[in-house]
């Protein structure tokens, strides 16, 4: 139940490869991503018994701690390939903490930003914990409270905006079996498909599709084959578009479920196999060749990514902002093209100083879906390559 060390699994075997982060052992940094300082100390207003176990003589909140950003446990977890950020949320205060996967082997750096994922003052209640995490075919990451009435969006790049979208809605379809039920679908994890739809899995084994954009929440069946102690806590797509899932606490190893019956099977392994209160990978359920392509020469394209802002994406209005944060002064193209890189719209701007924010209004608003946007310098390099949404 310690949920508090990052490890690197097999997908297929369920053997762990490597240890990212060993709460306790392994030294670290840990940087507000708003104000690029420290995060030396932390006032938190923690649940009494959390405080009382940080500090034995102190019970009086708020607390004052020397945070790890892994301390107060994890239960959601989801990794950005493109951005190279592995993103969980601290479940006991609702913090958004990512980790570098870009900073190599050496000390271990991890960002955070002040606004929490949920505004609540009652971490007491595990309604409010964030246990469901997933990187959507979007690139935005979506996070879900345990009692599912709060689905939170939050952008990948270098500005992170966090909008709580609101409370999941229940499909008539679902038949009494509903999202909210503290019993059947509680906890678990989420996995994000092609289309856009996140899955939910509950660790009650309980499967619910979620359309992001009108909140309904589609009740698909359980999972079969699992052991009826086995509390499905994590769950990741692996390269074949199964999906195997963890449990949290006592030794059920791991399951690859087939996710056109819900039939599972335990992954065959030897050796000491780790409890995961949460998996992430980078894979999409029904990731086409076409799409998987698309997104690994973007991921392989992406320049900049640290510097140059887009915002908001998802876009509705027809115009983005721009930031562009210590890039080299002088002229840029933005180009928006479709997935088949045919161009849809571009513009000309001139950069003059460091934090100009420029606005790209699209002459001809496109029809609804994903589309890229590429930034090139004078010379026609490419510094920047992301996915934009036009909702």
């Amino acid at each position: 139940m310690n949920w508090t060390d990052i490890r690197s699994i097999d997908l297929s075997t369920g053997h762990a490869t490597s240890l990212l982060f060993e709460n306790g052992k392994t030294r670290f940094s840990f940087i507000n991503a708003e104000t690029r300082l420290p995060v030396d100390k932390m006032m938190m207003r923690l649940p009494a018994a959390i405080s009382q176990k940080i500090n034995t003589n102190v019970a009086i909140e708020p607390t004052v701690i020397n945070p790890s950003p892994t301390d107060l446990s994890s239960a959601a977890i989801a990794y950005d390939q493109r951005h190279g950020k592995l993103f969980f949320a601290s479940m006991r205060t609702g913090s958004l903490i990512w980790l570098d996967m870009n900073a190599g082997a050496g000390t271990p750096v991890f960002y955070t930003i002040s606004k929490p994922l949920v505004k609540n003052s009652n971490f007491d209640d595990p309604a409010f914990n964030i246990t469901r995490m997933t990187i959507g075919a979007n690139g935005n990451g979506y996070a879900l409270t345990n009692d599912a009435n709060h689905l939170i969006r939050f952008t990948a790049g270098s500005k992170v905006i966090i909008t709580d979208l609101g409370n999941i809605v229940d499909a008539d379809s679902n038949n009494g079996i509903s999202v909210h039920n503290q019993c059947s679908s509680w906890g678990g994890d989420m996995v994000a498909d092609a289309s856009g739809k996140l899955i939910l899995f509950t660790a009650a084994h309980q499967v619910f599709e979620i359309d992001p954009d009108s909140r309904v929440a589609t009740y698909k069946g359980a999972v079969l084959n699992l052991p009826a102690t086995f509390s499905l806590n994590g769950a990741a797509v692996d390269k074949d578009g199964s999906v195997v899932v963890s449990s949290g606490s006592g030794t059920g190893g791991f399951y690859k479920v087939n996710m056109r019956d819900l039939s599972s099977v335990k992954l065959a392994a030897t050796g000491e196999i780790f409890t995961a209160s949460d998996l992430a990978s980078s894979y999409l359920l029904n990731q086409s060749n076409a799409t998987m392509n698309v997104a690994t020469s973007t991921a392989a394209d992406v320049i900049g990514n640290n510097f140059i802002t887009i915002y908001p994406n998802p876009v509705s209005s027809g115009q983005i902002k721009i930031s562009f944060e210590n890039k080299s002064l002088g002229e840029y193209k933005i180009e928006l093209t479709d997935l088949q890189g045919r161009l849809v719209d571009f513009e000309k701007v001139y950069v003059k100083y460091s934090g100009q924010v420029e606005s790209f209004k699209l002459h001809s608003k496109p029809v609804k879906g994903l589309y890229l946007i590429k930034i090139t310098d004078v010379e026609k390099n490419l510094i920047y390559s992301d996915k934009l949404l036009v909702e």
